[in-house]
């Protein structure tokens, strides 16, 4: 159902809490789970372990996103998008904060884990709200201002990790996963349930029908699409982590840059993603997804290859600012369009569920590529990423209600 109240060019009191809750929660998602990505070399170095074992951290913060994004995805489509919104972003903020207190890493691995489950949740609802409160033809650059929040939390990571790291150590960064806490507070305050939540609510015959995962995989077509959608996130959740896990380590110790200097290339290549990420958006709403998933994942496929040529910083920059353009620009589409795609009744369901599935097993690229770091060349790492994209773009094209979106586009 379309929210037919929305205007072109001015938004709503409501469109506008939308936009700014959802893109705080995300800046301060991605800031926690990029905490790990600038700490990863002091904790190895801390707790001795090898880089298979800290590659882990990650899949199992991975894991934590798809339980989250079952159990709230669930309880969100029941109960409302905006109350789970802010339980998802209380979850996470404090099991980040716990590290501080992670003297091994089985306890690395359980708060990890739980903090997946709060930032798992989160995303899915985040997207539906966004989806319920503008016209579907603006969600794609919507779901896209949403996805550049979360770079701005990444931006915040680097910037708090070139400062903390060297000074009180990896533990004190993860204490500033407490400032999501202050975030609850606003939503709470002034987000309401969308009309068209709402409306579906008192159009249900049930209304304590309860919302179950196999609505996804109803049909053999429906199915499908829900199993090759997952395929596209676990390409887009493997290319993301592996890049930024590893990356800042690996210019860290084989580039001989510093934890500053591996910051300023970490912020370069989140610029390009922002940038990515609202020219994705705007093809997306205007051409279909055909057309945007194609682009940037044939461009990604090629541009992994840019890392392994560059010969000094600049270049290194500016490789990973067309990197980050095409490999994560493509983050907010995958919303958007599981949000066309799915009813209002298990919208929320579906974004978790297809979007967590994709970080679970797409998060064990850190092991991965953990494994091919310690035996093989820098430009295996990389043809490996670029064969996922190939994957991603074969499937793309299997979709049949992709290329039905774009025909709705262009009408």
């Amino acid at each position: 159902m379309e929210t037919s109240t929305v205007r072109d060019h001015a938004l709503t009191t409501n469109q506008k809490w939308t936009i700014a809750s959802t893109s705080a929660g995300f800046a301060l998602e991605n800031m926690d789970v990029l905490f790990l990505s600038f700490a990863l070399s002091s904790i190895i170095a801390d707790l001795h372990i090898n880089g298979a074992a800290a590659g882990l951290i990650s899949s199992i913060t991975n894991l934590g996103m798809l339980a989250g994004g079952i159990l709230f995805g669930l309880i969100a489509d029941r109960f409302g998008r905006v109350r789970t919104f802010s339980h998802t972003v209380f979850i996470f903020a404090f099991a980040t904060a716990a590290m501080y207190f992670a003297s091994n890493i089985t306890l690395v691995y359980i708060f990890r884990f739980i903090a997946g489950v709060g930032a798992g949740g989160e995303y899915g609802v985040g997207i539906t709200l966004i989806a319920e409160n503008f016209n579907r033809n603006k969600i794609g650059k919507m779901t896209s201002i949403a996805a550049i929040g979360g770079q701005v939390g990444a931006i915040l990571a680097a910037i708090c990790a070139a400062i903390i790291l060297p000074m009180l150590g990896w533990r004190a960064l993860f204490v500033f996963g407490l400032v999501p806490v202050g975030l609850t507070y606003f939503i709470r305050r002034h987000l309401h349930e969308s009309d068209e939540f709402i409306a579906a609510r008192k159009a249900e015959v049930d209304p304590k029908k309860t919302v179950r995962i196999s609505a996804l995989f109803k049909t053999p077509a429906l199915a499908y699409q829900t199993v090759a959608l997952m395929v596209m996130v676990v390409v887009q959740i493997a290319g993301y982590f592996g890049l930024m896990n590893w990356l800042p380590s690996i210019m860290q110790q084989k580039l001989g840059l510093s934890v500053s200097g591996s910051s300023v290339w970490m912020i370069a290549t989140i610029v390009g993603m922002s940038i990515g990420m609202m020219t994705f958006g705007s093809i997306l709403d205007y051409f279909g997804p055909r057309r945007a998933f194609g682009i940037f994942l044939i461009a990604s496929a090629i541009a992994v290859f840019g890392i392994t040529l560059a010969f000094n910083q600049v270049t290194l920059l500016i490789a990973g600012a067309i990197l980050g353009f095409f490999s994560n620009g493509m983050f907010g589409g995958y919303g958007a369009v599981i949000s066309r795609l799915y009813p209002t009744e298990i919208r929320s369901t579906a974004n978790n569920v297809i979007v967590n599935v994709g970080r679970a097993i797409g998060g064990f690229s850190s092991v991965a590529i953990g494994f091919l770091m310690d035996h093989y060349s820098l430009m295996v790492v990389m043809g490996f990423l670029a064969v996922l994209y190939l994957i991603s773009f074969v499937t793309m094209l299997t979709i049949p209600n992709l290329k039905r979106l774009g025909q709705v586009n262009e009408a």
